[in-house]
């Protein structure tokens, strides 16, 4: 079979990386010429936004898909219009893509979600603080979002198109992802729980399992099913969730795709999410998700301070370590606070894994 992947960056690479274990043509579109995908797909160099590129990279192939949901979704219709199978849908991507649509989805299905107002510019305000402001569009890894706390943090409000959303009292920071195949069979992996880097506003570790009640469970048991019925489409998708201090969740935001909250799942599970979307692809039974113990992952990321090419200060030390795994991307050049890769953790308890985590992040620098 034929799949094409729009956008060649690590999360297509591990996808591919787990899938060569089967017989497929994998190809990708990417920018770069030296994208993570390039060694180990037949990878088109273009915009993944241009209208005719993704159309002509689409053509021929069985299956077409994505790893960054920022694509020119108008060609995706006319693909599937053409007989070409896309999935996740282009409609699904289309509102997941654009923060204001995937706020009104949430709403109108009854999806638990924060309190917002969305506006086109700034002068149309009116939303008591604090709030958090999300760009419509184009923000991503953190980037686009901002906590408006005070009066005098109004004058740093962005003058585009935004939701305004009530600030949560955040206990937790969760993810659960979720699988469905064309058949309608549908997985779930285990809840994982996230901790960010406050700095970066990325994420700096995964727990898995997360360390919730079981009446927080069920409310992210029926969040799953609600999303996964009201998006109506074969995929993969992590649901980024909040839990707060009244023990109520609340759904963050989704992505349509693999997810670095399900980095862990390489080894901590009976499968990865890689392989579960594999499986969705090619509409083959879809894999057990059981976790192996507790896991946990670590991002690799640039160094404040240095750019260039890439060195890894700690890595012989770190592999030296057992149920230890390291994963590069292959990306040559590091800057600061790029994603460079991750290294997952097995350990037997939660202590012991957050002291597995800490330990290695005190080992390694991302260097150049």
């Amino acid at each position: 079979m034929k799949i094409g992947i729009l956008g060649g960056g690590q999360l297509g690479r591990m996808l591919i990386q787990n899938a060569l274990k089967y017989d497929d043509q994998w190809f990708t579109l990417d920018p770069a010429e030296d994208a993570p995908c390039a060694t180990i797909s037949a990878i088109t160099i273009g915009n993944f936004n241009d209208f005719d590129t993704v159309f002509d990279f689409g053509k021929g192939k069985d299956v077409l898909s994505i790893e960054i949901e920022h694509v020119n979704v108008d060609a995706l219709f006319e693909l599937r219009d053409s007989g070409i199978k896309i999935i996740p849908s282009p409609e699904i991507i289309r509102i997941i893509q654009q923060k204001i649509l995937q706020k009104e989805f949430y709403s109108h299905h009854q999806i638990p979600s924060p309190a917002f107002q969305t506006i086109q510019q700034k002068s149309e305000m009116h939303f008591p603080l604090p709030f958090v402001q999300k760009m419509n569009t184009g923000g991503y890894d953190g980037k686009g979002v901002q906590v408006i706390r005070t009066e005098e943090d109004l004058k740093n409000l962005w003058d585009v198109p935004s939701v305004l959303e009530t600030l949560v009292d955040i206990e937790k920071e969760l993810s659960v992802i979720v699988a469905k195949n064309e058949d309608g069979d549908t997985q779930v992996f285990p809840v994982t729980e996230m901790v960010a880097d406050p700095q970066l506003n990325l994420l700096d570790f995964n727990i898995c399992p997360a360390d919730i009640s079981a009446e927080v469970q069920l409310q992210i048991d029926l969040i799953t099913k609600q999303f996964i019925n009201a998006a109506d489409s074969p995929g993969l998708f992590a649901i980024e969730l909040l839990l707060d201090k009244n023990q109520k969740v609340w759904v963050n935001e989704t992505a349509p795709r693999l997810h670095n909250s399900g980095h862990q799942t390489q080894e901590g599970n009976a499968n990865s999410q890689f392989e579960q979307f594999y499986r969705v692809l090619k509409n083959l039974p879809l894999a057990d998700t059981d976790a192996i113990g507790f896991s946990g992952m670590l991002n690799l990321v640039g160094e404040e301070g240095y750019q260039g090419k890439v060195k890894y200060e700690g890595l012989e030390e770190v592999l030296k370590l057992p149920k230890t795994y390291v994963h590069l991307y292959g990306k040559t050049e590091t800057k600061p606070g790029r994603k460079m890769g991750h290294i997952n953790v097995l350990a037997n308890s939660r202590e012991e894994l957050m002291k597995k985590l800490v330990f290695i992040k005190s080992l390694i620098r991302v260097i150049a």
